[in-house]
This record gives structure tokens, sequence and C-alpha cells, in this order.
């Protein structure tokens, strides 16, 4: 497996500088998010400044693992309106193109959203019957794009009130019928509700990539994430299990910066995936 980590866990003004320091901290791959528009990598970006960020992330030794697609929150393919479902499938159109000029062989794409996340306001969405036949419906179509461009596509399960458990999970991208379409597997995220071993195990090779963080089950709400290592996360049955499963790309960090030496991030979160992954002893 690879240590990987998201750009926005970097420090850094720049693609490049932010490159720089997962290269300098030891990393091997890294994850970018996509906007709708702004600075590359951005859905509305140029296939020739798509081209410049993968040539700046080789030039570093890094490879470029796997995109998220930033958008899906407030653009939902289950949303109650149809044109905005519609422009969230345009949009997860633009993420499968944005990646495969990357070179990253997977889109992280927010299935659904039940239930804003940490208290929105309403926090209720959409009622969960409606959710689900939306989803299907949209990913019919992504999954179609996805064979297309011959980039995988990671569902990745969030705190949106949507597929509870790993049965349901593997039933939902089992009734898509695509090998492109899979799950992103967050452990951190799926702490709260069961165990990271159970899922790893029934999702199985169900499973696209992997986002790392560590979560704090005594706080039990968005204050619960915490660095690598120093929360409920059983790293070593969780590693076994993903070996078992014959799981071997990244394991990428999704970590919140520091109030002070933001920097120290990247080289702390190093650190930890070594003892993680079984490199330090």
């Amino acid at each position: 497996m690879l240590k990987g980590i998201c750009a926005g866990s970097l420090a850094g003004a720049t693609v490049a500088e932010k490159l720089d320091l997962a290269a300098a901290a030891g990393f091997e791959a890294v994850e970018f998010a996509t906007a709708a528009s702004g600075a590359a990598p951005a859905l509305d970006s140029s296939e020739a400044d798509l081209q410049a960020v993968r040539a700046t992330a080789a030039a570093a030794g890094l490879q470029l693992s796997s995109t998220l697609g930033g958008v899906f929150w407030q653009y939902s393919l289950t949303a109650d309106d149809p044109a905005v479902r519609e422009q969230a499938v345009g949009y997860a159109g633009d993420c499968l193109r944005v990646a495969k000029a990357l070179g990253a062989g997977c889109v992280l794409i927010v299935p659904a959203v039940v239930y804003l996340p940490h208290g929105g306001e309403p926090p209720r969405q959409v009622a969960y019957d409606a959710a689900l036949e939306r989803a299907r419906e949209a990913f019919d179509q992504i999954a179609a794009m996805a064979e297309e461009t011959g980039v995988d596509v990671g569902i990745e399960n969030v705190w949106n009130g949507f597929l509870l458990s790993p049965c349901e999970f593997a039933a939902f991208v089992d009734g898509i019928g695509s090998p492109r379409v899979g799950a992103y597997f967050d452990v951190g995220n799926i702490l709260p509700f069961g165990d990271p071993v159970d899922w790893i195990r029934i999702l199985g090779t169900r499973i696209k990539r992997v986002h790392v963080k560590d979560f704090k089950r005594s706080i039990g709400n968005i204050n619960g994430f915490v660095p690598l290592l120093s929360g409920d996360v059983p790293w070593e049955p969780v590693v076994n299990a993903l070996r078992e499963i014959g799981y071997s790309g990244p394991l990428t960090a999704e970590m919140s910066g520091y109030r002070y030496h933001s920097r120290a991030v990247a080289y702390h979160t190093s650190t930890a995936l070594d003892y993680i992954l079984g490199r330090r002893s």
C-alpha cells in the first residue's frame, strides 16, 4: 500500500509548494479536490493546465492517485430539484474528465445527501427512499461515463444519512453493475457507526480507494477527528483486513490543519502512516 495525503492537508499557496512538501515528507501519492472553478485542477481547467499539474507531480516523484469531487454537497445527485440533479451528473462527468487528464485512476463522489453533516439548516434534505431511487438513476449515467473514460468512481461513506450498513452499501454498488463503480472507504468516518474491519471484509474488492483519519468515540461528533494514532481506529486489524482483500492502493490521509506550524501536519502524518503500514516499529 502507498502513503497518500489529500492536497488540502498540505501547507502551501501553490500546487508546486504542496507537492514539494508531500515529497519531502515521504508521501508517494496525493489526492486533489476539484472545485467547480478556480486554480487547476478545477472542473473548468483547460487540458493544458491539468497536464501542467500532472507534470509537476511527476517531477516531484508523486502519483496523483485520485481526485475528490468537491461539488456534490451543494449540487446533490439526490436533490429535490431535477435541474440540480442534472447539473450534479454533469459535474460527475467533469470530475472524470479531470481525473483522466491528471492520470488519477479514481474519483470520489458523494452519492446522496439525506442529512447535512454537522448540523446544517435544515439538516434533513430529502427522504431516504427518494434518495435511494435518485442515486440509482444518477449512477446508471455516471457508470457509463466512468466506463467510457476508464476512470473508477469511489462512492464514499460520509456523514450523509445514507447507506448506513456495509451490507446495504455492498448491495447498492452491486446494483449499479459496473466494474468501474465501487466504494471509497473512509476508515475514520465509519467509526461512530460500526467496526471498520467488518466494512472492509464485507465490501471486499468493491473498495477502490481508502481514506484514513482517526476518531475518538468518546467525543462522538465532528470534534472527535484527531491525528492518526491518537483515536480509536484499530489500525493493525484494519491494515490486516485490507491486505486480506488484496487492497494495494494508497491510504490517503485526510487531515485537518494545525493552528501553528502547518507544515508539520505532513511530517507527523507521514510518520504515523509508517507505523500503520508496518514500515516502523
